[in-house]
């Protein structure tokens, strides 16, 4: 890995390198071994925080220049770009329900579900996790096992720059229906977000289980249970509500994370 790095790095700084057939050869390589699974973008560390390799991020954005289009047919449709499909579900114990598609260079663990959806390339999705119909996982999103993206959810991807970190959502946790979670958010595991919540670096995502009003941004708490909400900000042109995500209570530690996802939709009459 430590040769393909180097090979990888070269080839960022000087782009005249692509040209070269060790270098190609190289990238592609990076590319196998994430849609193998043998290499993440990002990943978690003993101590819970994450990493990011840039190093395989740059991989993926030098895969598109040394790629010619190509038509591709799969059944009634046809496709017209420079990265095949992921293919083999079957041997890899993938569920997949058509017209789902996940592009090659996207791992699907073992016990995954897709409905019909779409997973791009250096995405990372864990076993027991499904994503729902219409809902989208983005270049090198990282979705942990046993977590149900609902219909329609949005989880953007992250290329550049390549040093950013994907957006990540930890295991166990539940995305409500057209939730978006965008530039890298950090949902943290077993969180619970109702429909409609919108995240993004920039989005007040506040506390409001204590006695003053607790704002973060870009991170989801463990086990939190967040619902859309809004806030007034004064502009030039007057006061307007802003949106925002609150946090209003937080999700019971079970051994049954299924009872205990259904409680805290119930307990706090959350929208699933």
């Amino acid at each position: 890995m430590q040769d393909l790095q180097q090979v990888i790095e070269a080839a960022w700084n000087e782009r005249a390198l692509l040209a070269q057939a060790e270098t190609r050869e190289a990238i592609r390589a990076v590319i196998e071994h994430l849609d193998k699974g043998a290499l993440r973008v990002a990943e978690p560390l003993a101590d819970g925080s994450w990493i990011t390799h840039e190093w395989i991020k740059k991989a993926v954005i030098l895969y598109f220049p040394i790629q010619e289009m190509q038509t591709m047919e799969v059944g009634p449709y046809e496709y017209y770009d420079k990265i095949s499909l992921k293919s083999g579900y079957a041997a890899q114990g993938v569920r997949v329900v058509p017209p789902a598609v996940a592009r090659y260079g996207a791992f699907i663990e073992k016990g995954a579900i897709l409905m019909p959806s779409y997973v791009n390339i250096g995405a990372w999705v864990g076993s027991g996790t499904m994503v729902d119909t219409w809902a989208t996982v983005g270049s090198c999103a990282q979705i942990g096992r046993n977590v149900h993206l609902a219909g329609g959810v949005g989880i953007g991807g992250v290329l550049e720059p390549a040093q950013a970190t994907p957006t990540i959502i930890e295991d166990e946790c539940f995305i409500g229906s057209r939730c978006i979670v965008v530039e890298g958010v950090h949902v943290e595991r077993e969180a619970v977000l109702g429909a409609n919540v919108v995240l993004t670096q920039s989005t007040h995502i506040v506390d409001v289980t204590g006695s003053e009003p607790q704002i973060l941004k870009g991170r989801v708490p463990a086990r939190s249970v967040v619902i859309p909400g809004s806030y007034t900000r004064q502009f030039p042109a007057g006061s307007y509500q802003v949106a925002c995500a609150l946090i209003i209570g937080k999700r019971q530690e079970s051994t049954d994370k299924k009872v205990s996802l259904n409680d805290a939709l119930r307990t706090y009459q959350v929208a699933g």
